[in-house]
């Protein structure tokens, strides 16, 4: 009982920090500004400049892709040093599991993602509303595909994604020589690339929930949700107890997940890359 109560106090206490809130804000102005640009330039899909007869589908999906993924990068390396720049919910899910936040700031999170996205809609929709076939950027399935291999696109592209996020910030390598927010970009961008024929690419819930509340279009959007936390959850199992696995205890992650005071544990086994290193604290 009193290991509770203490518990209960170390989650009032992170609750109470005005860094911990200062990171809120900064997930839901930075996915606010993701939303706004990366959806408004999806939105060129439905509206061709007129006279405009050379672009072709696939640069239609390579522009929206370089739409999201340098928009990621973009607000990562502006607010990462504030709140870690997750940006999405799947991510938060992943860095969560992996023991990188506490369980009230993942919540904290997700729901500051979640209010920025639709935020950040309906200003476009406002923006755009008089324009025809305004889609606002609906995660919609393509005709053919059924909702089993909506689901299995959502989970690989956002495993990718998380999978990367996991490695290019994981504190204990020092091997990494390039950029983490570029990478992740990258990454985002590669997800767009493959999903974005069958699913519009959702890899991100708070995005798709913000044009299905705003365009007030559910079909299958339980796909969207469940798909890339299922991808986040996947890769973050994987990487922390296969690739890369921690020695750390129940008892750690529960202090993490409880607290936020995130520990360093020691790699488990002698057979991991030596490239993989603790750093000195």
């Amino acid at each position: 009982k009193g290991g509770r109560e203490r518990e209960r106090k170390k989650m009032a206490s992170e609750f109470k920090k005005k860094i911990f809130w200062r990171a809120v804000v900064a997930e839901f102005l930075a996915m606010s500004l993701f939303i706004f640009i990366s959806i408004g330039a999806a939105l060129g899909y439905n509206f061709p400049v007129v006279g405009n007869k050379t672009a072709t589908a696939t640069q239609d999906n390579v522009k929206v892709s370089l739409a999201f993924g340098i928009a990621i990068a973009t607000m990562a390396q502006s607010v990462g040093h504030i709140s870690g720049a997750h940006l999405n919910p799947a991510v938060t899910l992943g860095l969560l599991l992996s023991c990188q936040i506490s369980l009230l700031k993942a919540f904290m999170y997700i729901v500051a993602q979640c209010l920025g996205a639709v935020v950040a809609t309906a200003i476009l929709y406002g923006v755009t509303s008089s324009l025809p076939n305004n889609s606002l950027g609906l995660n919609a399935l393509a005709e053919g595909i059924n909702s089993g291999q909506g689901l299995g696109i959502e989970i690989i592209a956002t495993f990718q994604l998380v999978l990367c996020v996991l490695a290019t910030t994981d504190r204990r390598r020092n091997d990494i020589s390039g950029s983490a927010p570029l990478a992740i970009g990258l990454s985002v961008a590669l997800g767009h690339l493959l999903a974005i024929d069958y699913t519009g690419c959702g890899i991100n819930p708070a995005r798709s929930l913000g044009s299905a509340l705003v365009a007030r279009n559910f079909t299958n959007h339980w796909i969207f949700w469940v798909g890339p936390m299922l991808g986040g959850a996947s890769a973050a199992v994987i990487y922390d107890f296969i690739l890369a696995p921690r020695s750390s205890d129940l008892t750690d992650r529960v202090k993490v997940w409880t607290s936020g005071q995130v520990e360093e544990y020691d790699l488990d086994g002698d057979d991991i890359n030596t490239r993989v290193e603790m750093k000195p604290k």
